[in-house]
This record gives structure tokens, sequence and C-alpha cells, in this order.
């Protein structure tokens, strides 16, 4: 009796595996012959509460610091606050259980530009912002209002600033489909990563990002934009430039075949022009967050480092 009920354990789990790692049918573009390389099954992760309200923003518009963490009960031997702490906010507007969202103006203290225009872009983009957390005013009667922190993604520091809070729109999630990742370009609506949040540059599934694309350009939460990246990209990159100039042949091939070569680099083989090859897919992206022209992303599903710069196509999924 034992070992049938083992059996159709062991049965219904098999069965539940495999309907997991199966991804719905779908249709063959025309002039293709799919492989789980070529269209890998893609499965989506959740967002978290976490991931939603500690993922950060991109203002075109500077928001007003009129309101702002002045300290907290143990100022001045503590600078840092989290959840639980009772700090001090200044400003006006205070009322008693009135709940407001901490949010931090950033300034990238590292002046290396993680690939070309990145400065400029940024400064075109917008103001970058950090959600720090969540508080709850629980006393106006003094100058300073006080308030209780009731969630908190990171350390709050006098000087941040406060904002009224709002819920955020919850997000749904598709099952498990197959991932084409050498679609070519379309007409859809394009942009491109301008950042990383904590100033990332290099990030995989869970990461969240900014892209300079938002509700004007039809942008709203619950979309999906797919990451490429052309080998062109890659040719101009200070450090993945270092591959395509190392030499690539075998020592036993008669003609060497040269990557974009110039007039003393080139070979006696073929010439591969990196323009050429197919762009190709490196993630998933999962819009949690819009403003009128830029939107927060989160990596839901990464084939390889996702990189600031990269860009981003709007998904039509299934």
């Amino acid at each position: 009796m034992k070992k049938t009920g083992l059996l159709v354990l062991l049965l219904a789990t098999a069965a539940w595996a495999q309907s997991g790692d199966t991804a719905a049918p779908f249709e063959a573009p025309q002039g293709t012959a799919p492989t789980t390389e070529s269209f890998p099954t893609q499965r989506v992760q959740t967002p978290t509460y976490s991931d939603l309200y500690c993922a950060g923003f991109i203002s075109k518009q500077i928001l007003p610091d009129a309101n702002y963490v002045a300290g907290g009960l143990q100022t001045p031997t503590t600078t840092k606050f989290t959840r639980g702490d009772l700090i001090y906010v200044q400003g006006t507007g205070y009322t008693a259980g009135a709940e407001y969202e901490v949010v931090r103006a950033l300034r990238d203290v590292n002046e290396y530009e993680m690939y070309p225009g990145e400065k400029k872009l940024l400064h075109e983009t917008g103001q970058p912002y950090q959600e720090v957390g969540r508080i709850k005013v629980v006393d106006t009667r003094s100058k300073a209002a006080i308030a209780q922190i009731e969630y908190a993604c990171d350390g709050i520091n006098p000087g941040d600033t406060t904002i009224p809070f709002a819920e955020k729109q919850a997000v749904t999630f598709h099952t498990p489909i197959r991932f084409d990742r050498f679609l070519p370009a379309s007409n859809k609506v394009s942009g491109r990563i301008v950042m990383g949040k904590d100033f990332d540059s290099v990030m995989g599934t869970g990461h969240k990002l900014y892209i300079n694309l938002g509700s004007n350009q039809g942008v709203k939460i619950g979309d999906y934009f797919r990451a490429v990246r052309s080998y062109e990209a890659d040719l101009d990159d200070p450090v993945d430039s270092l591959s395509f100039k190392a030499a690539i042949a075998e020592d036993t091939q008669k003609k060497t075949p040269s990557v974009d070569p110039r007039m003393f680099t080139k070979g006696n083989g073929p010439v591969i022009h990196v323009r050429d090859l197919p762009r190709r897919a490196v993630g998933e992206i999962m819009i949690i967050g819009v403003t009128n022209t830029t939107a927060t992303g989160m990596v839901v599903f990464s084939l390889e480092d996702v990189h600031a710069g990269d860009t981003v196509e709007l998904d039509q999924v299934n």
C-alpha cells in the first residue's frame, strides 16, 4: 500500500513539473526553426511589496522639498532611522494620522560614464529619486510634527523629503511563454535604459531600472519591455570591445577572419562586420511605475546581464 501511494505521489510530482516546464503553445514565426536556445521558456518573477514601494523613480519635475525629516528620538547620536522609530518632520500641512512617503533626491558621486552619453541622457531625463520609506504622523502639537516609520526601504536620514503617500497600482504577470531571443526590430515604442537603481550599470532578474519613456508615450503600469543589445554596442563598449581586438582565429586556419578591421589589422580571410549580426534580446522588463516622461521597471526575466544604455522596446505579451 505504501509503495502504491509513493508511486502515485511520484507520478503526480512528475506531471506537475512537466506542466510547469512547458510554455503555452505558440506559433513559430516564419523563417524560424525554434529551439530552447533561440526561443527559451520565459517565467516571470512576480514583484513584491518591496519591489513596488522601494523601486525609486526619475522625475522630470523636481519635487518640492519644503517638508523634510529634521531628526528623531535619538538625535544626534542616531542619524539613520528605521521601521518603528519615531522621527521629527518639519514643514506644513501635517495632520495626525496622515501617511507620507519619504524620498531622497540622488546624485551620482561616480564621474565615470557607464555608456557613451550617459551624463547627457540622464540630465535630459530628469532627477533620480530614491524611495526610502513610509511614515505616519502621530503628533502635531509641536512645531516639528512627530511621525512613526511604518515601512523602511533604507535608513531614513535627516534632510530626506516627505511627500503625501499614495497607494501603488498592483501588477499582474503572465504565464510562462516562449521568448523570441532574436526578434527583429519593429516600429513599436522604444527607448533606453537610463540607469539602474542605486546607479547600477549591470542588472539581472529582480533589479530595478529607469527608462526614458513615460505616459506621454503611452507607457502604463503592467506593460512589458524587452531589453535588446546589438553587437555594435559591444564594439563601442571600452571593456567588451577588447574581446573583439583579441585573436579569434584557430592556429590551423589557412585564412584568418578579422572583425571590422582597420588598414593594418585586416587578415587574409573573411571580414566580419558586427553591424550585420542579429541584435539579441537580453531580458524582459515589467513596468511598475510611470511618470509623464519616465518609467520604473523591474527585470523579471534575463538571459544575460542587462546593461544601462541598452535599448528597450515595447513587447507584445500574449
